[in-house]
C-alpha cells in the first residue's frame, strides 16, 4: 500500500531526472510532444536506474561509457542497488518528482506505474526507439491498455535446475522431463536425499511463479485478463500440499534450514553450495549458479508439464526498460534505450545477463560467443518454445505485493502453523485485497 500512496503523489508531481536547474528553451520543447521529435546537440544529463549484481553494475557502466562516446552531448548517471531495495527506492523517487529518466522495470510493477502516469508511452518516441526486431513472443509484453510502457530486455523461463553430479553420487538417473509428474518429483527428491549427504530439492514455495506454472498446467493462471486472481482455492491448496509432501518425505530440508537458505539468496542456495540436487530458478541464472557451484548444472522441464490440461511454463520478459513520463528529455532517453536494445556494442557486453536478448537480430549476434551455460539456456529455450501455452496477462496493480504474501504464508506452512487448505484460503484473501 505504501507504493500505491507514493505513486499517487508521483502522478501529480513535477520532476524528471535532469540534474540541471532551470530548463533551457530546448528542454521545454523536448518535454512536450514526443513523437516526431529528434535529439539535438544540447548537453543533456540523464539518470538510469537498475537493480542487479556487482557484475551487472560493472557491465552496465561499460555500456554507458560506449554510449557516451557515441553521443558526447548526453551524459548518463547510473544508479543501482540490489533487488530488495530497488522498489522502495524507486517508489520514493517517483513520489518525490525525482524519478530516474530511464529505469529497469519488472512485470509485477509495470501496470501499477503505468496506471499512475509514471511511465512514458514509448509509442510517442517511435521515431527514435526501434521495436521492430523484438521477438513476437514478448513484443507486446510491455503493453498496457494500448500503450507501450516497457521494452523487454530479454526472455527467460522459470524452470528446474539440476546437478547431474549429485544424481550420479546417489546412483540415480535424471528423469524424463517430457513425461514426469509432480508425484515423480516428490519421490525423486526423497530418493536423492536418502542416497546423498545433501538434499534432493530446495523448497519451491517462496516464488509465486511456481504457483503460476502449477495453475497454468490445470488450465488456470495467476491472473485473468481483467486483473483478477485466475486460479481456484483448491489449486493453491494442492500446490502447498506438494511443498508439504516434499518436506515430510525428506526431499527438502526442515523449515529452519529452508528459511535460512532462502534468506541467503541465490549464492547460498542448495545448488550453489553443493548441498542439493534440484531447485527452481530462471534460465538466465544458470551461468552464475554453474560458476558458483563449480559444476555443470542442467536445465529440465517442470514436473507435470504433460500431466494435466496444458504445459504451464512460459516465456517471461526478463525485465523491461522504461522511461519516466516526466523526463525533460524523452527523445534522448529513448535514444539510450534504443542503444541498450538494438546496438551490438551494448549486446557484446550485456550478452544474456538481462535474459536471452529480446531483439532477435541481437540474439543471433551474441549466440556464437555465449558461455557453455548460456548456450545451454539458449538451446533449452529454443527446445521448449513450440510447447508453451499462450503467455500470461500483464499482472494487475498490486501484484508486487504478492511475492511477500506467498513467502510469509509459505513459512507458516513449513513450520506447521497452517495447513495447505488454510494457507490457500488466507492467500486468496490477502492477494485479493492486494490487487483490489
Amino acid at each position: 500500500m505504501a507504493l500505491v500512496g507514493a505513486l499517487a503523489l508521483a502522478a501529480t508531481a513535477c520532476g524528471g531526472g535532469d540534474s540541471g536547474a532551470t530548463p533551457a528553451p530546448e528542454d521545454t520543447a523536448a518535454a512536450g510532444n514526443g513523437a516526431g521529435e529528434t535529439t539535438s546537440d544540447e548537453q543533456v544529463t540523464l539518470r538510469f536506474s537498475w537493480w542487479g549484481s556487482d557484475a551487472r553494475h560493472e557491465d552496465t557502466q561499460e555500456v554507458i561509457d560506449r554510449f557516451e562516446a557515441e553521443h558526447p552531448n548526453i551524459k548518463i548517471e547510473g544508479e543501482y542497488t540490489g533487488w530488495g531495495d530497488y522498489w522502495d527506492r524507486l517508489a520514493t523517487t517517483v513520489a518525490g518528482g525525482d524519478a530516474p529518466d530511464i529505469m529497469q522495470h519488472e512485470s509485477r510493477y509495470l501496470r501499477e506505474y503505468a496506471d499512475r502516469g509514471a511511465l512514458l508511452d514509448l509509442t510517442t518516441v517511435s521515431d527514435t526507439l526501434d521495436l521492430s526486431e523484438l521477438d513476437p513472443l514478448v513484443a507486446e509484453s510491455g503493453a498496457v491498455d494500448g500503450a507501450v510502457y516497457g521494452v523487454p530486455t530479454g526472455i527467460n523461463a522459470y524452470t528446474l535446475m539440476v546437478d547431474p553430479q549429485a544424481f550420479e553420487e546417489a546412483g540415480l538417473e535424471l528423469p524424463d522431463d517430457t513425461s514426469w509428474t509432480w508425484d515423480d518429483f516428490v519421490q525423486l527428491a526423497a530418493d536423492l536425499s536418502e542416497n546423498t549427504e545433501g538434499y534432493g530439492a530446495q523448497d519451491k514455495g517462496f516464488n509465486e511463479t511456481d504457483l503460476q506454472i502449477f495453475a497454468r498446467q490445470r488450465g488456470e493462471d495467476m491472473y485473468t485478463e481483467d486483473g483478477q486472481l485466475g486460479f481456484s482455492q483448491q489449486t493453491a491448496a494442492d500446490w502447498w500440499q506438494v511443498g508439504l509432501d516434499l518436506l515430510e518425505t525428506g526431499g527438502t530440508p526442515d523449515a529452519s534450514i529452508t528459511t535460512e537458505v532462502q534468506a541467503g539468496g541465490v549464492d547460498q542456495s542448495l545448488l550453489a553450495t553443493n548441498r542439493g540436487a534440484m531447485a527452481f530458478f530462471w534460465t538466465n541464472e544458470l551461468g552464475a549458479l554453474s560458476e558458483t557451484s563449480g559444476r555443470e548444472l542442467q536445465l529440465l522441464r517442470y514436473p507435470g508439464e504433460s500431466e494435466h490440461e496444458q504445459p504451464g511454463m512460459f516465456f517471461k520478459p526478463a525485465m523491461f526498460y522504461a522511461v519516466a513520463a516526466d523526463t525533460p528529455h524523452p527523445e534522448e532517453a529513448a535514444l539510450f534505450v534504443d542503444f541498450l536494445l538494438n546496438d551490438e556494442q551494448a549486446a557484446e557486453i550485456i550478452m544474456t545477463d538481462r535474459g536471452l536478448p529480446a531483439n532477435t537480430r541481437i540474439r543471433d549476434f551474441v549466440l556464437p560467443d555465449l558461455s557453455p551455460a548460456e548456450q545451454q539456456a539458449a538451446d533449452f529455450l529454443a527446445e521448449i518454445e513450440d510447447e508453451l501455452a499462450s503467455p500470461p496477462p500483464v499482472p494487475p496493480v498490486g501484484a508486487g505485493e504478492i511475492v511477500s504474501i506467498v513467502q510469509r504464508i509459505n513459512e507458516e506452512v513449513l513450520f506447521g502453523r497452517l495447513t495447505p487448505e488454510e494457507a490457500a484460503e488466507r492467500f486468496l484473501s490477502e492477494a485479493n485485497a492486494a490487487i483490489g
